[in-house]
């Protein structure tokens, strides 16, 4: 007989036994789809959202500019060099920007902050967290104008409002210190604390007047991407142009350190739990795939005895424990499909627990508890639970080919 055949009617026949063990594989998928999924998704969530807060999927700035950012550091000939990025497969936005400290003052109040120029031809919510997170006013149409975009913290704390006058003190290339009035335009409400309490968005034309900058000059060139599992790639394509001669090129990961160390750890607790649940599904599979085996010994001895060899023996086993895994596998996505439906497309909402600030490592995160599996999780998940189960009946298949059949024969 076909040995899957038989294999086939021999998980069967402990059909209780058989559906227990494949619902525990069924479950097991669909913990790691979620604990997969869920990565997935808020990691990705989590990097497009760091990207769009001003440095980019890739940061191109000038050498030395991470250990010491300073604005006497800056690029020249910046917007032909933004060009040419812009026309790379893969990039979705390129946009100059000059981001540095300040100090801002109204009539009432002074605090410190941190701006970013942008020339709001090339700036979007799509690409601008801040732009996204306007709830009052509108962002400056100008790039040489008098306009100013700030956090709504900030603004309670210097007490303005749409319209009011703010002026931002500086220091341009030559260390010298440099002033500039502003009107508020908008502001903005994030959600992170820190990014509403001291962040604002001036002009670019405007800043590099003020600046001493050349109309060309900029600190930094944010490369948004459409994927961000690609960011490595993109770096070095950028890198490699004639116009990157002499600047620094990097990703998110450098340009944002602390957001690049909790994902990392956070990746670490989902692999242990990823391991944990594989551990579960093996151990279940190996318990049935035993038991199995040590019941059947005399007829496998019967079987050993009318020619079958142990390695044909060794086989059958190995094949039941295929189907296992082949039904385990179909029950899981059976199990998991409404389910992963509902992350993707619902969710979850966690927001109480998060409180008023939405962030995690200085990063917005979606209160929102969803998933989303690239394909190659899914290859993943279903190549992993599928070599668990097949490692699983190694040693039930050695035990079963290992029984002398005259041993096997005297078991009753």
């Amino acid at each position: 007989m076909n040995l899957h055949k038989l294999a086939w009617r021999n998980i069967w026949r402990r059909k209780r036994r058989t559906l227990i063990t494949a619902f525990s594989i069924g479950f097991g998928v669909m913990l790691s789809v979620t604990f997969t999924g869920s990565g997935d998704y808020t990691y990705t969530n989590m990097i497009d959202t760091g990207a769009s807060m001003g440095m980019g999927h890739v940061t191109v700035e000038p050498i030395g500019y991470q250990l010491k950012p300073t604005l006497d550091k800056r690029l020249t000939a910046a917007g032909r060099l933004r060009a040419r990025i812009a026309g790379i497969d893969g990039v979705s936005d390129a946009t100059l920007r000059i981001t540095g400290q300040a100090m801002f003052a109204s009539a009432r109040q002074s605090v410190g902050g941190g701006f970013i120029a942008v020339d709001p031809a090339f700036e979007t919510p799509g690409n601008n967290l801040l732009l996204r997170s306007l709830v009052e006013g509108a962002m400056f149409n100008d790039g040489d104008g008098l306009g100013i975009v700030i956090g709504s913290k900030l603004a309670q704390r210097l007490q303005v409002t749409i319209g009011k006058k703010i002026v931002y003190t500086t220091t341009d290339v030559s260390g010298e210190i440099v002033s500039n009035i502003a009107r508020v335009s908008g502001i903005f409400t994030t959600g992170i604390d820190m990014v509403d309490g001291i962040m604002v968005l001036l002009p670019i034309g405007s800043v590099q007047k003020t600046l001493n900058y050349a109309r060309d000059e900029a600190t930094v060139i944010a490369v948004i991407i459409r994927d961000q599992r690609h960011a490595e790639g993109m770096r070095d394509a950028i890198a490699a142009l004639p116009e990157a001669a002499g600047v620094a090129v990097v990703t998110w990961k450098q340009s944002q350190p602390d957001l690049a160390g909790v994902i990392a750890f956070d990746k670490a607790g989902n692999y242990i739990s990823q391991f944990l649940v594989g551990l579960l599904i093996a151990v279940g599979i190996l318990n049935t795939m035993l038991m199995s085996v040590l019941e059947r010994t005399r007829e496998f001895g019967v079987m050993m005895a009318i020619g079958m060899a142990p390695g044909t023996l060794f086989r059958l086993i190995m094949v039941e424990s295929f189907w296992l895994a082949v039904v385990g596998l179909l029950l899981g996505i059976i199990i998991t499909a409404p389910w992963y439906y509902f992350l993707y497309h619902t969710g979850i909402d966690f927001s109480s627990a998060f409180g008023t600030d939405f962030s995690y490592g200085g990063v917005l995160v979606d209160p929102v508890f969803k998933a989303r599996l690239f394909k190659e999780s899914v290859m993943a998940i279903l190549g992993g639970v599928f070599m668990l189960s097949l490692l699983a009946g190694l040693y039930p298949a050695w035990r079963a080919g290992r029984i002398p059949p005259v041993e096997s024969l005297k078991t009753i």
